[in-house]
């Protein structure tokens, strides 16, 4: 763009005042206008893309950004006020006058501002990213989460009902894995307390203090002790793994006589190479409470109506009460998420990220596409230095090195699971070489992709099935 002697105008996102960069980077294209937006590292701005055509109000012309004086009201909007052009009035030209406008960000996402060129110098005070100041309505652009587990095949049910009176206490050990799920890849274990209290503590020490609506979950099974408090073990043999072994979901009745607690146990299984970045990130016990809004509510009462109607007999109530079995799960990973502090580094708290979230949107949604980092870098709209320090910052490696990862635990899954050819399973995930792909799927897993599936395949035949669902 050519600056001339006259002040032009561009519409950008909401502005901070930050030093310059050289209009030189701007993109241009006559059939999609794109406008520059900014992040700040630290104090510096970095250009991290351009976005589609922002708003831009009636009469904003011949003025800087810094002069319209952007500020953010209490109902997060931006009001843009009244104001002359300093350098016009400087230059003694006629002013132009901006209109006040109140953009409700909440909708439109984008914001206007002004770039104004004054004989060939840069007026501009350069913007804050838009989607960190509304990180929630931009996270719905793309859910890196959902995409994971939209390709995990859950597997759950619900198999212990129970009311005990203080003093109480039992221990689930983790080979419970064998009878609920003989099989299974992969095994988690959960506890909703329906009322009550209780504690939870792992084989390392460490304890969980449970009140009425927290959902406790063990991502891997962990053997762990829950009782009463000041209840420590042995404890005594209330027959709960006789009831288990039955599918019995009649309320078991135990304990000493003293203040009750009730719970609803379940568990899950899942294939452990999809789910590997959501597990990987998450600690061996956790808990949260899901009685702090409505959906929470409204799930843990259908589920205690289902076990009701499960006991009765009632057809089909079984198969309903998997699926919300299944959906309090993948709540309470949600609820988790996003109670995680912004500092934490991980895969969780990297898809709650604006920018690294899409990022792992794209790679998840799209794996078989040719990404390189130039690529991905304009889906984004982010320049390619910031999107790798940014992605690096998270997960501890770089965009590239996560999508090679990715793409080889996704062909060790078909490798199980299917009988697809190796250079067929290659093209899916993206190599367009079989011989590239067998050399990286053996510096991964350390043989090649044939001798991989051979010994899955010998060790599946050792392994016990599991007869249900």
């Amino acid at each position: 763009m050519k600056r001339d002697q006259g002040c032009r105008s561009v519409s950008l996102l909401a502005c901070a005042p930050i030093p310059p960069i050289p209009w030189t980077e701007r993109k241009s294209n006559r059939n999609e206008p794109r406008f520059p937006a900014y992040v700040k590292e630290g104090t510096k701005p970095l250009l991290i893309g351009f976005e589609r055509a922002p708003i831009v109000a009636a009469g904003a012309r011949n003025l800087s950004s810094k002069d319209i004086g952007l500020d953010k009201s209490e109902s997060g909007t931006f009001t843009g006020q009244k104001q002359h052009c300093r350098r016009c009035v400087t230059d003694k030209r006629n002013p132009t006058l901006v209109p006040a406008r109140h953009t409700n960000l909440a909708d439109t996402i984008e914001v206007n501002a002004v770039h104004t060129f004054h004989r060939g110098q840069d007026v501009l005070s350069f913007p804050t990213n838009i989607a960190e100041l509304f990180p929630k309505k931009f996270a719905y652009r793309m859910d890196a989460f959902s995409e994971i587990l939209s390709g995990v095949k859950l597997n759950g049910a619900v198999f212990f009902n129970a009311e005990f009176s203080a003093p109480w206490g039992f221990s689930a050990q983790k080979r419970i894995a064998d009878t609920l799920a003989p099989g299974a890849a992969h095994f988690l274990l959960y506890h909703l307390v329906v009322d009550g209290s209780a504690f939870v503590e792992m084989a390392d020490g460490v304890t969980l203090e449970l009140s009425s609506g927290d959902v406790v979950i063990f991502p891997n099974g962990d053997a762990h002790h829950t009782s009463s408090k000041g209840t420590k073990p042995p404890f005594p043999n209330y027959g709960i793994n006789d009831k288990i072994r039955a599918r019995d979901l009649s309320p078991l009745h135990a304990g000493g006589g003293g203040k009750t607690s009730r719970f609803v146990c379940g568990y899950m299984t899942c294939d452990p190479h999809i789910s590997r970045p959501i597990l990987s990130g998450l600690p061996p016990v956790f808990k949260v409470n899901i009685r702090t809004d409505r959906s929470g509510q409204w799930l843990e009462s259908s589920i205690l109506h289902l076990v009701d109607e499960a006991v009765s007999g009632r057809v089909g109530s079984e198969a309903m009460l998997a699926k919300l079995s299944e959906v309090l799960f993948v709540d309470t990973l949600r609820r988790y998420v996003a109670g995680l502090p912004d500092g934490q580094r991980g895969w969780l708290t990297g898809a709650r990220d604006p920018i690294v979230g899409k990022s792992l949107g794209l790679l998840h949604r799209r794996v078989a596409h040719p990404w390189t980092i130039a690529s991905l870098a304009d889906e984004v709209g982010i320049s390619r230095s910031a999107l790798v320090q940014r992605f690096t910052r998270y997960l501890s490696e770089a965009p590239m090195a996560y999508l090679t990862r990715w793409r080889l635990q996704l062909a060790a899954r078909l490798l199980e699971k299917t009988s697809r050819g190796v250079a067929e399973i290659a093209g899916d995930v993206g190599y367009e070489s079989e011989a590239a792909f067998n050399r990286a799927f053996k510096r991964a897993f350390g043989r090649p992709p044939g001798q991989y599936r051979r010994d899955q395949k010998a060790h599946l035949a050792m392994r016990p099935t599991n007869g249900r669902r």
